[in-house]
Order: C-alpha cells, then sequence, then structure tokens
C-alpha cells in the first residue's frame, strides 16, 4: 500500500515537473484533477515562480473586524478537537491575507514561518500559486492541495484544505478558512473540517451582521418571493440582484436602474416610472424605502421591474435572444445577439442608426448582413467618410437622391468636419424615404457634441462589443474564416490551436482574427491548424509588453522549439544556450512549446 501511495506521489512529481518545463496546452489532464491543473494554468499565466516564495507583507490583521468575532469561538472548539495534532488552523480575509494562525506542532510552525504562512502575508494564487487559501478563493468552493499538487515546490512536503465564508445575508465572499498539515498525514477528513468550520462561521455572522443589512436582504428575499422579474436591492455599501436582473441587465443597466431609484427616493418623486436604459431596452420599474429598526433609519432601496417593449405598452420580461442567421456573419454569445437583433429590429421599423465600436469589430458587416437577410435582392452600398474628397457630394447625392439604394453605409461618418460634414447634413435630410442609412463610428467619437446634430438625424444607436466579450464566437468565426481562406472548407482548426486563440485578448477585434488566420493559412493550406502555424505571440503568455530585442529572442526561441519538435536539448544547441538558460527564458517568456 505504502508503495503504491509513493509512486503515485513520483508520478504526480513528474507531472508537475514536465507542466513547468513544456507548458503544452495539450498537456495530459488525466494525469492530474481538473481543478489543479486549471490552477497550474492561472499560476502559469501569472508568472508565480516555481520555484520560490516571494510574498509581500500586505498589512497588521485587524483583530476587531467582524469575522475575527465570529470565527474566534468556532476555531477555538475545532482547536481543543485537535489538540496534539500536527494540523495548523487558518483564517485569512477574501484576498488571501492571513489573519490568524493556530498551529499545535512547533515542527510545522516552524515550517510554515518559513514559508511566510504567517499573519499580515497574503496567500493569493497570484502570488503563491496552487494552494489550498488562494485556489478555494479563485473557485469559489471547496478546495484541498495536497502534495505536488502545490504549485512552489516549497509547499510540497505540506497538505492543505480550504473553505470560502460567504456572508449569510449578502452572499458576499468574506474571507477562507483553512486547515494545513504534513503532506504524508493528509486526508479527506482534511476537508470535511475546513467546510463544516467555514458554514459554522458564516452563521456566527449572522448574529454580528448589522440591522440595516438585515432588514434590506429580508425586504430583498420579501421582494423575490412576490415578482418573478427584476428585483435589485441597494444602500451604500451593498448591492443584491436576482438570477433575472443579472441576466436580463448589463452592468451599465444595472447602474442607471440604481441611479434613477436613490435619485427618485431622495426627491421623494413618484417611485413607478420608465426607465431608458443604455442598452436600448426600457424597464417599468417601482422603487421603494426599506426602513431599519427605526422609521428614521433608512436601511436601504429595493427596486422592482419588467422589461417592457420600446415600442408598445405591453410588459413583461423578454424571452431569450433567439440564433439569428445573418447571411456572412455568425455568433451566438448574448452580447453578439442582443446587438445583432437591435440591429435587426431598427432595420425592420425603418430607422436609422448608428453604429458604434472599436475598429474591427464588424459594424459594417453587421449591417450589411442585416439588410441582406430582410431585402435578399436589395441593393447595399457602402461608402467610407475617410476617403471623402471633392467627389463626395456627387456620390452621396446619387446614392441617396439621385438613383437611391435600397440601404446605404456609411462608414467612419465620425472623421467628417467643416463643409463635408455640412453637405453629408444637407443630402441625408433630402434622402429618399426608401433607403436605409447607418452609419459607423469609433466608440470613443459616438458622444462627441460636434456630432450632435448628425446624430439627431439617426433615431437610434448600437454598440458592437469588442471580440474580447464574446470570446466564445470563435468557435463560429473561425471554421467560417478558414472555410473562406482555405478555398473550401478543406482547413480544419485544433483543439489546441483554439484554446490559444481563445485565450487572446484581441485588440483588433474580429479583423485581427481574419488576418491572423490568414497568416495562418499561409502556411498550412490543407489538414488541421496547429500551434505551430500561428504567430509566435499566442504562443506565449508573458503579461509584460517585450523590447524590440526580446520579442525577437522570443520568436527565435519559439521557433527553435518547434523545428526541433519540442525537443528542448536540440532548441538549446540551436540556440547556442545553456539548458537552464532555455527553461528559464521559456518560463520568462511564458512560451507554450509543442508536445513531444
Amino acid at each position: 500500500m505504502q508503495d503504491a501511495v509513493a509512486a503515485d506521489e513520483r508520478r504526480l512529481a513528474s507531472t508537475r515537473e514536465r507542466f513547468l518545463t513544456s507548458t503544452t496546452e495539450a498537456f495530459a489532464a488525466d494525469q492530474v484533477r481538473k481543478s489543479i491543473l486549471d490552477s497550474w494554468w492561472r499560476s502559469r499565466r501569472l508568472r508565480v515562480p516555481a520555484d520560490k516564495i516571494v510574498l509581500p507583507y500586505v498589512r497588521e490583521p485587524d483583530l476587531d473586524s467582524p469575522l475575527i468575532r465570529a470565527a474566534t469561538p468556532v476555531l477555538e472548539r475545532l482547536g481543543d478537537q485537535l489538540d496534539g495534532q500536527p494540523i495548523s488552523l487558518i483564517l485569512t480575509d477574501p484576498t488571501g491575507v492571513v489573519l490568524t494562525q493556530r498551529t499545535g506542532d512547533a515542527d510545522l510552525h516552524r515550517k510554515l514561518e518559513r514559508v511566510e504562512l504567517v499573519p499580515g502575508f497574503s496567500y493569493g494564487e497570484q502570488f503563491v500559486g496552487t494552494n489550498g487559501i488562494g485556489t478555494a478563493l479563485e473557485e469559489g468552493r471547496p478546495t484541498h492541495v495536497f502534495g505536488h499538487e502545490h504549485y512552489a515546490e516549497n509547499l510540497e512536503v505540506l497538505a492543505c484544505a480550504g473553505a470560502p465564508i460567504l456572508h449569510p445575508v449578502t452572499g458576499k465572499l468574506v474571507g477562507a478558512v483553512d486547515l494545513t498539515c504534513w503532506s504524508r498525514d493528509a486526508g479527506r477528513l482534511l476537508v470535511a473540517l475546513a467546510q463544516s468550520a467555514a458554514e459554522q462561521i458564516s452563521q456566527t455572522l449572522l448574529t454580528h451582521s448589522n440591522p440595516r443589512e438585515l432588514a434590506l436582504f429580508q425586504a430583498y428575499l420579501r421582494a423575490c418571493r412576490r415578482t418573478n422579474g427584476i428585483v435589485l436591492a441597494f444602500n451604500d455599501g451593498l448591492v443584491m440582484m436576482n438570477d433575472h436582473a443579472r441576466q436580463l441587465l448589463d452592468p451599465a443597466d444595472q447602474s442607471v436602474l440604481i441611479g434613477h431609484a436613490t435619485q427618485a427616493v431622495v426627491e421623494r418623486r413618484t417611485c413607478t416610472a420608465d426607465v431608458a436604459l443604455p442598452t436600448g431596452s426600457k424597464v417599468r420599474s417601482q422603487c421603494r424605502k426599506v426602513f431599519g429598526q427605526t422609521r428614521n433609519e433608512v436601511a436601504g432601496v429595493v427596486l422592482c421591474g419588467k422589461l417592457i417593449d420600446s415600442e408598445s405598452e405591453g410588459a413583461g420580461v423578454p424571452e431569450p435572444r433567439l440564433p439569428m442567421f445573418l447571411p456572412g456573419a455568425v455568433g451566438s454569445a448574448p452580447l453578439w445577439l442582443r446587438c445583432a437583433h437591435d440591429v435587426d429590429s431598427a432595420y425592420n421599423a425603418a430607422e436609422w442608426l448608428v453604429l458604434g465600436g472599436d475598429p474591427g469589430v464588424g459594424k459594417t458587416t453587421l449591417a450589411r448582413c442585416v439588410h441582406q437577410r430582410r431585402h435578399p435582392t436589395g441593393r447595399v452600398h457602402l461608402l467610407d467618410a475617410a476617403n471623402a474628397d471633392a467627389d463626395w457630394p456627387d456620390q452621396l447625392r446619387r446614392e441617396l437622391v439621385e438613383d437611391p439604394v435600397d440601404a446605404l453605409v456609411i462608414r467612419h461618418v465620425d472623421r467628417l468636419s467643416g463643409s463635408a460634414l455640412a453637405t453629408t447634413m444637407r443630402l441625408l435630410r433630402l434622402a429618399s424615404p426608401t433607403t436605409w442609412v447607418a452609419a459607423t463610428m469609433a466608440e470613443n467619437n459616438v458622444g462627441r457634441p460636434e456630432l450632435a446634430e448628425l446624430r439627431g438625424l439617426f433615431p437610434r444607436t448600437v454598440r458592437v462589443p469588442p471580440l474580447r466579450r464574446h470570446v466564445e464566437d470563435l468557435s463560429e468565426l473561425v471554421p467560417l474564416f478558414l472555410n473562406r481562406l482555405g478555398h473550401g472548407g478543406q482547413l480544419t482548426c485544433s483543439p489546441a490551436a483554439m484554446h490559444l486563440l481563445m485565450r487572446f485578448d484581441w485588440p483588433g477585434n474580429v479583423a485581427e482574427l481574419h488576418h491572423v488566420l490568414k497568416l495562418a493559412v499561409q502556411h498550412r493550406r490543407t489538414g488541421t491548424i496547429q500551434p505551430g502555424d500561428l504567430p509566435a505571440e499566442f504562443r506565449t503568455l508573458t503579461r509584460r509588453p517585450l523590447s524590440r530585442l526580446e520579442s525577437m529572442e522570443r520568436d527565435a526561441i519559439v521557433q527553435g522549439l518547434a523545428d526541433s519538435g519540442g525537443n528542448k536539448v536540440q532548441t538549446a544547441q540551436l540556440l547556442g544556450m545553456s539548458r537552464a538558460t532555455l527553461y528559464r527564458k521559456i518560463h520568462e517568456y511564458g512560451i507554450v512549446t509543442p508536445e513531444r
């Protein structure tokens, strides 16, 4: 039995070592628990050192907080039950800063001091990598990390089990409780004890809760039971919302509703109103004060509401956005679908609209595709105001007045100024009533005061989200682009390459994605796109900007690893550097190497 355990530990240690040196995206998930592997990847991307522990001393813990007062009797009782056992009881704040540590074994206490698992230091994942405290806080659930599952090798002789502590009223994360012992003594009981302690502390917090919070929480629960619509409850330091509010409202919408309710209560205006939201939706809301123990003490405000059709008075929560077929465009993420439905609604109502968004998000494509969906045989023309010259008035007059098209998309209309802007507005006012016009603007120019008169000709504004906010659509966009670039669908994208694409920030949005795939197709015209076919920056995880020299060095290492099939000995020889230097550079640049 002991031999089998030792063999498992050796395999885990070997797996961790291979992970730290290869960092391949195709790393075998069956060799380590998924939650641990996910945490290893987070630690790697955060550039946490695996060979040493460097922790910041954050602050002197506040030992007179509600969390300390609630946790102290719970941890004292548990400590008495474990008296004499080599187990440490640790309490942290929600960021992983150790508040208290109680250890009944001198050797274990000295070890914890050496790795700075002591009050005032943070054991968040961003500082020490995979561990029972930081990983439990990151994942929001009880977590155990035993032995070589730790990211930092200095912790491999320890086992820890952590559980997050949630506030019983707000559900907000307020801290974590962790039990740490020697890895040789670890068992599942450790997890059960940590979870039980966290639950007891959470319940004890109820007795220490602010009476205002309790009154607001009870009013929020009553409102949730009485309606199936949107419910928000808030005061100066607390916001609660139900699932409907989270699913149907963007953060900007939530802020507008809270601001409206606050103002209405302060000014003692009628608390029933229709509120227009930034995303174009409208909410019929009712809000009321919630009082504390006396009528002079306001605990907060509760707002109930339902989305209503802005074109009618019919109230009700709309059905979730259905997938929309757009010829030449794909996407099923909620943000993209909301945007596509908004443009389609404007077209159906014959409303001209402004499409705002960052460069490359697909503003022109979306307008053109919606027109083709609604009017497949109609003419849609494009004009680019960025190229406005002496012929600009004649071009506009032809498209809008003399030979009016069914739809006109004017790109970069925010770049017009002076006489060109005045001429554009004059001709738009003369446009044929049968022509639908959409204009595109850069996101940072949508609200420019000098364009206010121009915007007044367009009843609606729709913002197209950046690709990073609907990155899940890459699973549809990549096959679409490869089908176009590969001349007939002979190219596919491997899961490993797709993973690299999906973790990228895409500052250039969909246009940048198309460019990257175009470069990849130059290397591979048939078969499957592999990580090695993507540009070097997609095979690294570095978060800091690199100098030109560093970029050249990174690209040389990436190319060397690709040429050698991931063989680091050969790569070091090819590049004329030692293996130790190569390993350091791979870690420094966060290079993702191919599995041999």
